[in-house]
This record gives structure tokens, C-alpha cells and sequence, in this order.
């Protein structure tokens, strides 16, 4: 991950991405950025977990991979819209340039996301490894530590949103993996993009409970896992 240089690319929803020359990678999908942080993460983890706690709050949500900071926006959208608190944690050791997350506008996606467009700017002008409130309803502690090395809260959801397996493998090993899952609470939910078979094997022998859902626009599956209460 030594190569940072990035390029801002429109993936196939209209939405932008960043894309890393240096090991061909993108913080995306190329078939919707957008559609598949929703799909993946707001719908498939965020509402789904609500769905099954819909008195339990604040909602504590763990993120492995900032990024461009849109999965935290969507959050925090989906927070003040519902009027939910949410305490959001995210990792990310290699923070964007200003001159890139500037480029960036998600808010073109819908009419109804205008209203919140400061809220992006916000979430990436804010202090890292500094728990602070974002908006009424949500409150973001973002750190430049490592996975390895970080001080893992208890979460209710855990977006792993990490580059593949492929691109970062040391993300994605059991130990590592152990880490983020003995760090939920029983009852939470593990998402994320990736549908590799060898994932799901490890999530399944540390007690987590698969079930299948389909993937974003381009893809077959995702992964999601439950901790057992």
C-alpha cells in the first residue's frame, strides 16, 4: 500500500470514486459507487440491524476503511432522517487529500441529498482520533491507526469495507478478523462487500451466523454475518 497516487473516476451509477493507479484498485465498485455503499452497507447492514433492535440506541457502528467517507455520510443521513443517534468509529490509516475529497460530490445522486452536503466536507475537516459530534443525531471518532493496532470499542455493526483480499490480505486474516468480531455485541452484524468463500468460513468458525443476501449492481453476493446472542 505504498503507492497512494489516486485518480477520481465516475463509476457506472454517475456516482465518483478514487481509483489507485499503483495497485489497480478503487475504493468501489465500478458498477455504482453509491448504489453499493447503500446496498451493501445502509441497507443490508445499518436498516437491517434496526430492523431486528428498533428500541435499541445509540447505535455503535464500527467502519474498517474511510475512505472517501461516504458510507459514514449515508450514516449520518440515515441517522438524522430517522432521528436515531449513532456513534460511528472508523479506521483509516491513509486519510485523502483534501484536493481529492473536494472532487467529490455524492449529493448529485439524489435531490434529496442536497440538504445534507455540508455534512461531507464536515465529516472529512474533522479532527482525527478525536470522538466528536457531527450532527444531532451523530457522532464520528475517526483514527489513522492501523486495524492491528487500534482500540476496538463495542459495536452493533461492523462495516468491513477494507480493499479485497487480494489488494490487502493482511486485513482479511483470521487473526485479524477475530479482533473486530470479539469486539461486537452479541446480536451485531458483520457486512461487507466481499463474497469470498474463505471469508465466510472463517466468520462461520468463530460462531457468526451466515445468511445470504444479494450483492450491490455487478455482483452475485455479499456477506453478512450475525453474532449470536
Amino acid at each position: 500500500m505504498k503507492d497512494r497516487a489516486t485518480k477520481i473516476i465516475v463509476t457506472e451509477d454517475g456516482s465518483p470514486s478514487v481509483y489507485l493507479p499503483g495497485i489497480n484498485e478503487s475504493y468501489h465498485s465500478t458498477n455504482g459507487a453509491y448504489r453499493e455503499s447503500v446496498h451493501v452497507f445502509i441497507l443490508y447492514g445499518l436498516e437491517a440491524w434496526f430492523s431486528r433492535n428498533p428500541g435499541k440506541f445509540p447505535i455503535r457502528v464500527f467502519e474498517v476503511g474511510f475512505g472517501t467517507g461516504l458510507n459514514a455520510w449515508l450514516s449520518l443521513i440515515w441517522s438524522e432522517q430517522y432521528g436515531v443517534p449513532v456513534l460511528y468509529h472508523s479506521l483509516e490509516p491513509f486519510p485523502l487529500a483534501e484536493e481529492v475529497f473536494s472532487n467529490l460530490d455524492y449529493s448529485a445522486m439524489d435531490e434529496s441529498l442536497f440538504h445534507f452536503r455540508p455534512y461531507f466536507s464536515k465529516l472529512h475537516h474533522m479532527a482525527w482520533d478525536k470522538g466528536q459530534p457531527v450532527s444531532e443525531f451523530f457522532n464520528l471518532k475517526k483514527d489513522t491507526t492501523p486495524l492491528q493496532d487500534s482500540q476496538l470499542y463495542p459495536s452493533d455493526i461492523v462495516f468491513f469495507d477494507a480493499f479485497s483480499p487480494k489488494k490487502q490480505p493482511e486485513l482479511w486474516e483470521p487473526e485479524v478478523l477475530k479482533l473486530v468480531v470479539d469486539s461486537m455485541n452479541p446480536g451485531g452484524v458483520f457486512v461487507t462487500y466481499c463474497a469470498a468463500s474463505k471469508l465466510k468460513r472463517t466468520l462461520a468458525s468463530m460462531g457468526l451466523q451466515l445468511d445470504k443476501v444479494p450483492g450491490p449492481p455487478g455482483k452475485k453476493e455479499m456477506t453478512r454475518a450475525w453474532k449470536l446472542e
